[in-house]
């Protein structure tokens, strides 16, 4: 079979609305670093992209499980963990759908992970999740809302920056996120079963559980 034939038949008005999100996305990228600050903030991009990266937010999530020992807690880390997990899945099935490729002058490497798909964004999505959760769900005292969303629009911008993603991407990522907040509100785990499967996570009984001795 001949390398034409293998590659993907993409219609027509798809090619030419991504094309057009190709363009929309130097014009913005183009129009950002004509600031000089963001053009001198590059190293900070790459501290952005690892604080939303999947695999740093699962492994402190769950050691922040295993070291902050506090039944209160245990309902609203558990579901927080699902829903980190059903993100990661959510983002890995539609990257292995569409296969779209990152920007052509994406030439910066990746930190962490050979990912080399760019929709929808995980990181969009990761990040949007976080402040619904903390927003809607789980809500924090407002002083922390203000740098949540700073830190949601500051990860966006940056993956513009960093050539890693289109504006669709973002815009999905971003859509994906607030579905995936709203689908974790609806399924949202009562105590008894998290403090179950805290338990087993740990490998010790919890105290207030019905097998609690």
């Amino acid at each position: 079979m001949s390398q034409t034939s293998e590659k993907r038949n993409v219609p027509s008005i798809l090619r030419r609305v991504l094309a057009v999100d190709a363009f929309l996305t130097d014009v913005f990228a183009n129009t950002l670093e004509t600031i000089l600050p963001l053009r001198q903030l590059r190293i900070h991009y790459k501290v952005l992209e690892v604080s939303c990266h999947g695999i740093p937010w699962l492994a402190c999530w769950l050691s922040l499980i295993w070291i902050m020992n506090k039944r209160s807690w245990y309902q609203m880390q558990t579901n927080f963990l699902i829903g980190l997990i059903v993100d990661i899945i959510f983002v890995a099935i539609l990257k292995a759908f569409t296969r779209r490729r990152r920007p052509r002058r994406n030439s910066d490497p990746l930190l962490l992970g050979p990912d080399k798909y760019s929709f929808p964004s995980g990181h969009a999505s990761r990040a949007t999740f976080i402040v619904y959760f903390f927003l809607s769900i789980w809500p924090l005292h407002f002083v922390f809302i203000p740098p949540l969303f700073a830190w949601l629009i500051s990860i966006c911008i940056s993956r513009i920056l960093m050539k890693r993603h289109y504006l669709l991407d973002l815009i999905s990522g971003v859509l994906l996120g607030i579905f995936e907040g709203f689908l974790i509100s609806l399924i949202y785990l009562d105590e008894e079963t998290c403090i179950g499967l805290i338990s087993w996570l740990t490998d010790e009984k919890v105290e207030g559980g019905d097998y609690h001795v």
